[in-house]
């Protein structure tokens, strides 16, 4: 037995850093994103919604060093981000939340400008959100967006962004860790067309984890991100979406105004980067 170990041991540590980073957060997101579609199954709402709660709880206490082994307290600590945050650089955090929502979704407005709306792909999987009794949904859609939330930050922007920005620098580890989160969701019906999309929102996520050294900016963007997006672009409301690609209509107010805003809610959004890595350097020489 004791030679297994070894061995394993072995081949771990001669294992690259870029393949253990993805192993590591690709498993420690996937344990938590499944757990919902698993205890949703076996246990009906809203017993569901409290016992996943619970296990979101005991995820957190876990993986953020709070719980567990002594000896991994410390690395788990370090990997899930656990930083303080000042006053000022809460404040600065949720304008920067604020500006990641309106990018996305008005980055998605912007899309489905320029290519046709695909109503029936997008649906894919999740119609069934209309067709519930709207306190059933409105758990449902909450949850989701909690263990997507909480899960895919700890994994993604936690245990694998972190060791690599030691290594490799911001800008590898937040580009390379974009590529794998737009990787795993390919397997979802309506990702096809958003590939661009999700990879920006993943750099966003990654930045603010980065500047602020903190899981909590990200997971709250990433929570209110969802719920918009399952209450409106997953259910009955989709159909309001009734605008035509440019191509149809040409270049019309509506596509300007979208257009516009994406590009200035990305000036702001940079301007609050900067600033709140500005703290973060004046937090180091304190």
């Amino acid at each position: 037995m004791e030679e297994k170990v070894s061995l394993l041991d072995k081949l771990w540590s001669g294992t690259p850093l870029l393949i253990k980073a993805v192993i590591v957060g690709f498993l420690i997101s996937t344990i938590g994103v499944m757990s919902w579609p698993f205890v949703a199954v076996l246990v009906p709402l809203p017993w569901s919604f409290i016992l996943m709660i619970i296990i979101l709880w005991a995820y957190v206490k876990y993986f953020s060093g709070s719980w567990g082994p002594e000896n991994s307290q410390a690395w788990r600590k370090y990997n899930f981000r656990s930083t303080q945050l000042s006053q000022k650089t809460w404040w600065l955090s949720a304008i920067g939340i604020f500006l990641i929502v309106l990018i996305e979704q008005s980055g998605l407005i912007v899309t489905f400008r320029l290519m046709e709306f695909p109503a029936e792909r997008f649906l894919e999987g999740y119609s069934y959100l209309g067709q519930v009794p709207p306190w059933m949904g409105w758990l449902v859609i909450i949850m989701i967006s909690v263990v997507a939330g909480i899960c895919e930050e700890v994994g993604f922007r936690g245990y694998m962004q972190v060791s690599l920005e030691k290594r490799y620098g911001p800008v590898v580890a937040i580009s390379f860790v974009s590529i794998i989160f737009v990787l795993v969701h390919l397997h979802q019906a309506w990702s096809g067309p958003l590939i661009v999309h999700i990879f920006i929102m993943s750099v966003l996520f990654g930045s603010i984890a980065y500047v602020t050294n903190s899981l909590l900016p990200g997971i709250i963007a990433h929570v209110v991100m969802d719920i918009c997006n399952f209450s409106f672009w997953w259910s009955e409301l989709e159909h309001q979406f009734d605008k035509k690609p440019i191509q149809v209509t040409g270049v019309d107010a509506h596509f300007v105004f979208w257009l516009g805003s994406v590009v200035l809610n990305i000036l702001l959004y940079l301007y609050v980067f900067k600033n709140l890595k500005r703290l973060g350097l004046l937090s180091l020489k304190d």
